[in-house]
């Protein structure tokens, strides 16, 4: 007779697992009624042998989910919890609808692994790319109080939080991008193709060139004579100052030079602020202990320089100092968010407070983005302007002067 492997819950709702022989499944079901097991799953031993040996010949594909999707799975399986949906097949169910070979992949196996006994919180932990820190700690504080579909529902808004704030980021650097590269595109083509055919009528007239049109054929000159040369030493350059950022110092060089840009700084401080209090809310309504959910904020907050001040911050509390204090004093955070960080720390009200600071951010972020696109507009036309109609003035100088020598000869 086969034996069937399964996971179930006893009388008093502790997880169990183990294995039943009988002739059909069935049977193997209804012996574990008779033990008042309520069933799990239930799967013969040797069909899922032949299943995990089929995925372990398969190499796995690398998922490419984007956050979208994944806020979407988050929605999807809270949703199938709250209308009483067993875990098993609600996630049987949403690994069989994802598009992503890479997704789909990983969810079987977090299927497998559930279907075995292991908590989704640990299951999830084995796939990192896919489920950040908060996401797993979050799963596994839901598990330890009971309520892993209101955990999950609360997961969903904050990725759909952070999402739309994303889109707000993402719209306010679309369009200076776009016109840099145009800029960029529209001088190289003046510099490289335009300007040498007016070098040669300069040569053929004998015009006495001016100094900004002698320079501009200067810079034309070495751009065509010497691209084996200021070509790879430009992406040289680039590459050089993408590694250095991601290194420990330069990452947070990077990000304090970000801070303080001009224009787009006071943008970023406001979205750094905004996700750390969003995500510091959000893991301490869901029951994260203090000190891990300020380590997950430290890490994900996106910012070096927040993120050494929250790291700070966690040992002083170790050392039993209140959290507001070494926020204030590293001089990262505004005096409105300490301010409020320190009332809801002294009334018990920090996690409503923190979601207030984070909603406020929110918004100043879209006023912000709005007042950037209409100032970044006329700043833009204004470098356009000052690049490209520099040049097209510059190599017409010398035709103006000849037009009025002509006419005085006249």
């Amino acid at each position: 007779m086969p034996d069937f492997r399964y996971v179930a819950k006893d009388n008093v709702g502790n997880r169990v697992s183990g294995a039943v022989t009988a002739d059909t499944e069935t049977e193997a079901k209804q012996e574990l009624r008779k033990k008042e097991l309520v069933i799990i799953s239930i799967e013969e031993k040797r069909k899922a042998a032949e299943r995990k040996g089929v995925l372990g010949k398969v190499a796995a594909p690398k998922p490419h989910v984007k956050s979208k999707d994944l806020t979407v799975f988050t929605r999807q399986l809270a949703t199938m919890l709250s209308a009483g949906i067993p875990m098993l097949e609600s996630l049987e169910v949403l690994a069989e609808q994802a598009d992503d070979r890479g997704f789909k992949y990983a969810l079987g196996q977090i299927v497998d692994d559930v279907r075995s006994g292991t908590d989704l919180s640990a299951a999830l932990s084995r796939h990192p790319a896919l489920f950040k820190r908060i996401y797993v700690n979050m799963i596994k504080a839901g598990e330890a109080s009971g309520q892993t579909d209101d955990i999950l529902n609360r997961l969903a808004e904050y990725q759909e939080a952070n999402d739309a704030l994303r889109g707000e980021i993402k719209s306010a650097m679309t369009y200076p991008m776009v016109s840099l590269t145009l800029i960029v595109g529209i001088a190289l083509f003046l510099l490289i193709f335009i300007v040498p055919k007016f070098e040669q009528i300069y040569e053929s007239l004998q015009a006495t060139l001016p100094a900004p049109t002698k320079i501009v054929l200067v810079i034309s000159r070495f751009m065509r004579s010497q691209a084996l040369i200021w070509v790879p030493a430009l992406f040289g350059i680039i590459i050089a100052l993408y590694t250095y950022s991601k290194t420990s110092g330069g990452g947070y060089l990077k990000d304090y030079i970000i801070l303080r840009l001009p224009v787009l700084g006071i943008l970023f401080r406001k979205v750094a602020i905004s996700r750390f209090a969003r995500t510091f809310a959000t893991l301490l309504q869901s029951g994260v202990p203090i000190l891990a959910t300020l380590e997950i904020v430290a890490t994900t907050s996106g910012n070096k320089i927040i993120e050494n001040a929250v790291t700070q911050a966690s040992q002083n509390i170790r050392d039993g100092e209140p959290l507001a204090a070494p926020l204030a004093r590293s001089g990262v955070f505004p005096p409105m968010v300490t301010r409020m960080i320190s009332i809801g720390e002294r009334s018990g009200a920090l996690e409503p407070l923190l979601e207030k600071i984070s909603d406020f951010y929110d918004q100043e972020v879209k006023i912000t983005v709005q007042q950037l696109t209409s100032l970044i507009e006329p700043l833009m036309i204004g470098i356009m302007g000052l690049f490209v109609g520099g040049i097209v003035l510059a190599f017409y100088l010398p035709i103006f002067s000849l037009a009025g020598q002509m006419a005085k000869k006249r």
